[in-house]
């Protein structure tokens, strides 16, 4: 297993979640530990996708916003920043940001909370993580003008964090913003983060893409959020639900997450992003119906390391090790095989006899990580092919994904 279960992360929307108790005011912060090893499915963590094609074809039921260039910077090509005036793209997205404020009821007292979303459409559907709106017995949001009006929860998706509400008319002024392509990103694009940290409404900050296609929990037991961003653009509590942008001004994330040493809940310079992909996935469902439906295949596991490879007599340096399969899962039918037992190398206790995936529906699988994202962006009911290393020999098992109970 590796040592992210020694992480905390929390969700920094509800950033300041103040309840009403005798004693004055709490804060409450949702903390989300990174599993041990990776899970997909009903043992999966595919909190991505069912209803979707690719992630790197849109699926919307809206209307995206048309693409804006107040930089020079589009997808994944990086500018001197100084060729882009941050002031010129400050005064170009602020429109289509909002301030949430969420309140809520529990028992005799009544709480507020605070977190950041984004414009969707012209039909004032806005993006946020779920999170932010859980349990909210009222949302307001409040525009970049100082405008406040009352919105309405219309879908959330505690798999994948993200949530949609709307508005009944939006100020003159207030624009959509336009969704990227997260496959793009790579380590070393600039970044900006603009949303309502501590309850400060516009705030920007500034940072590059520190790493792509990170796993991070989904805060649901047993599934986790493939492909997130991880950036060093400050983020804070409160800035959860609202946008990671480009230097030309596209969504290319929904902030969500940071890392902390446990002792403050301020920024540390890692934060996590929903890549943008998945609201495209996600965000049509929400709107159309509410919810949104994933797959699963039925494993739990992790990446090989040394140990793993020695224990295993393992001749490959890279793949998914499958240490349970669940009775009944799709895995299971499929005759994929867990860890039949357990062995010590060099003092360490180490899982032994799990098929190890290395590739999968005809994409090379380097980690854990790939198996999740692999089955997060294929669909319920479809058959995708595993290609297995199972004592010593290459095996090809196909596997039908069920949609999550």
């Amino acid at each position: 297993m590796d040592d992210n279960r020694l992480w905390k992360i929390f969700g920094i929307g509800c950033g300041a979640l103040a309840l009403v108790t005798i004693l004055g005011v709490v804060v409450v912060v949702v903390l989300f530990p990174i599993p041990f090893g990776r899970i997909l499915g009903q043992a999966t963590a595919t909190p991505i996708g069912d209803g979707t094609q690719e992630t790197a074809e849109p699926v919307p039921t809206f209307t995206p916003a048309p693409t804006r260039t107040p930089g020079t910077n589009s997808g994944s090509e990086v500018p001197n920043i100084g060729a882009v005036s941050l002031t010129a793209l400050y005064d170009e997205l602020t429109p289509g940001v909002v301030s949430i404020r969420v309140f809520v009821e529990q028992g005799q007292t009544v709480g507020q909370g605070a977190g950041s979303g984004f414009v969707l459409n012209e039909e004032g559907h806005i993006v946020t993580n779920n999170h932010v709106v859980e349990g909210a017995e009222r949302v307001t949001v409040s525009f970049y003008n100082g405008i406040e009006v009352g919105a309405e929860i219309v879908g959330t998706d505690a798999d994948s964090d993200l949530a949609v509400i709307q508005v009944d008319g939006m100020p003159e002024g207030v624009r959509p913003l336009a969704l990227g392509n997260s496959d793009d990103v790579e380590p070393g694009d600039w970044t900006v983060a603009i949303g309502n940290p501590f309850g400060f409404g516009g705030s920007m900050t500034l940072g590059i893409v520190s790493a792509v296609e990170r796993s991070i929990p989904s805060g649901v037991a047993r599934y986790s959020i493939p492909e997130a961003i991880q950036t060093d653009a400050a983020i804070n509590p409160g800035n959860s639900g609202g946008p990671l942008l480009n230097l030309s001004g596209e969504v290319i994330g929904v902030n969500a997450q940071i890392q902390t040493s446990g002792a403050s809940r301020a920024n540390a310079g890692v934060g996590f992003a929903i890549p943008a992909n998945i609201v495209r996935m996600v965000a049509p469902a929400l709107i159309e119906t509410g919810s949104y439906t994933w797959p699963q295949i039925g494993v739990s596991g992790l990446g090989l390391n040394l140990l793993i490879r020695e224990a295993n007599d393992l001749d490959v340096q890279l793949g998914a090790y499958i240490d349970s399969v669940a009775p009944g899962g799709p895995a299971d039918e499929a005759g994929l095989q867990g860890s039949t037992g357990q062995t010590e190398v060099d003092g360490f206790v180490v899982p032994v006899g799990g098929d190890v995936i290395v590739e999968a529906a005809g994409e090379r699988v380097d980690s854990f990580d790939d198996l999740v994202a692999v089955v997060a962006l294929s669909q319920p009911g479809e058959t995708i092919t595993l290609t297995l290393i199972r004592d010593g020999e290459r095996v090809e098992v196909d596997v039908t994904l069920v949609a999550r109970d």
